[in-house]
């Protein structure tokens, strides 16, 4: 599994504790990397999804509500939800992941930690909000530098 992938599925962890707990303080962090024994930059990168989902969950709660037809934001699981809030913080505020790759990615997690409608559910929530969000201005891609001159044997 890809470092990425694992600080994904750390993260959904860490706001489904959340969410359980009403606040993850810094010792059950701590214990939580200690029983999880993340790679070099899984817990970074867990971390910093945590921290973004933190700073926009009321924006992507909103969003998420809105999103629901005949059904509440209150009866959403804590897996689902967390999943959803995951993938909607990329899909907005992480302009080097496109949405398909969030959303795929979401997918991947709620087949690992959902119930059997996981997936489809998250799936079909995650498709109807890409279609409402503006296209992401991708940086470019840097020009490769030029191979340096060959020297002739003769100069």
């Amino acid at each position: 599994m890809g470092k990425r992938r694992e600080g994904r599925e750390a993260a959904m962890q860490l706001m489904f504790a959340h969410d359980i707990q009403g606040e993850v303080s810094e010792e059950d962090m701590s214990t939580f990397w200690d029983l999880h024994t993340a790679r070099p930059g899984v817990r970074e990168h867990a971390e910093r999804l945590v921290k973004g989902i933190q700073e926009h969950q009321v924006e992507i709660d909103a969003l998420i509500t809105g999103t629901l037809e005949n059904f509440s934001f209150s009866r959403l699981g804590t897996v689902d939800r967390n999943i959803l809030r995951l993938a909607l913080y990329e899909m907005i505020h992480l302009p080097e992941v496109p949405a398909p790759v969030a959303i795929n990615e979401a997918i991947e997690i709620a087949k690992t930690f959902g119930d059997t409608q996981t997936k489809n559910f998250v799936n079909g929530v995650l498709d109807k909000i890409s279609r409402t969000l503006p296209k992401k201005e991708r940086k470019p891609k840097a020009a490769p530098e030029p191979e340096p001159e060959a020297k002739s044997l003769n100069s």
